[in-house]
């Protein structure tokens, strides 16, 4: 797969002086297209927006970002779209401009090749060493500022799981390295309330948002790790590979429950996506 990225709807390059280059001064959404269509849109632009309003960053029209993801998409097959916004190009220093400019980057890339048993037999999931930084102006939005999981990743890598569970300084979970995590216990599906750190994920807020539909009871709420080793299942999400089980957590072995399965089935997850 070849496209061009748009920069402010036009095929072309960042200006180097973009303060998203320089500081990771803005944010960006990551998201799952089928057959020409971008799965929850509304969502990431929701959240894009409300990222927006906490930075401070002019929010672009929604109409103008439809339209470029739309020049993106490729109408057949599968594929992974990228929104970036940014608040633009700045002098050089810290302080933004006082009527700043933001610039939109649009672009698609191939469609991940995720195996089969991740969605029917799980994932293994290990603790991370590496410990989130604790800041709320920041916590649930996806800002551009990703040292903290690029770390993880090599940690991860040195590793024989499939994604890496990271907690914050104060010990609790706040998810994966590119994901959100899940304990369910009896009827309750509960996942860290990302208060202090950590990305409110689009596919946690659509788990959250079909439980009671389920019959389960959604919670936000601190998860100490005895709580996810302690748990009947556990899952991770995210809007790209969708619900992937949780088999195995630093050697303690979970089963595929029902929760999980019938999670994968309403929203459209039962098998390879």
């Amino acid at each position: 797969m070849t496209t061009d990225w748009l920069v402010d709807g036009n095929p072309g390059r960042v200006d180097p002086r973009d303060r998203g280059l320089a500081y990771g001064d803005g944010l960006f959404e990551t998201m799952a297209a089928r057959s020409g269509r971008i799965r929850w849109l509304d969502y990431h632009l929701d959240r894009l927006a409300e990222g927006c309003r906490r930075l401070g960053i002019p929010s672009p029209d929604p109409v103008v970002l439809r339209d470029e993801i739309g020049a993106t998409c490729p109408a057949t097959g599968q594929a992974v779209v990228k929104l970036v916004v940014t608040r633009g190009v700045s002098a050089r220093g810290y302080a933004p401009p006082a009527d700043p400019e933001p610039t939109r980057i649009v672009g698609t890339a191939r469609w991940p090749a995720y195996p089969a048993s991740y969605y029917t037999d799980g994932i293994k999931l290990s603790t991370l060493k590496l410990r989130l930084g604790e800041n709320p102006l920041l916590a649930g939005i996806k800002h551009l500022c990703r040292l903290e999981q690029v770390l993880a990743k090599l940690e991860l890598h040195e590793l024989s799981a499939q994604e890496g569970l990271l907690l914050d300084t104060s010990g609790f979970a706040v998810g994966g390295v590119a994901s959100n995590v899940f304990a369910v216990s009896g009827a309750a599906v509960v996942t860290p309330e990302i208060k202090r750190c950590g990305v409110k994920g689009v596919m946690r807020r659509i788990v959250l948002e079909s439980c009671e539909e389920l019959g389960f009871r959604p919670v936000e709420a601190d998860l100490e790790p005895k709580a996810l080793i302690e748990a009947d299942e556990l899952f991770v999400t995210n809007a790209v590979f969708g619900i992937w089980p949780v088999r195995d957590l630093d050697g303690q072995a979970f089963r595929v429950g029902q929760a999980t399965r019938r999670l994968q089935r309403l929203l459209g997850y039962g098998g390879r996506v």
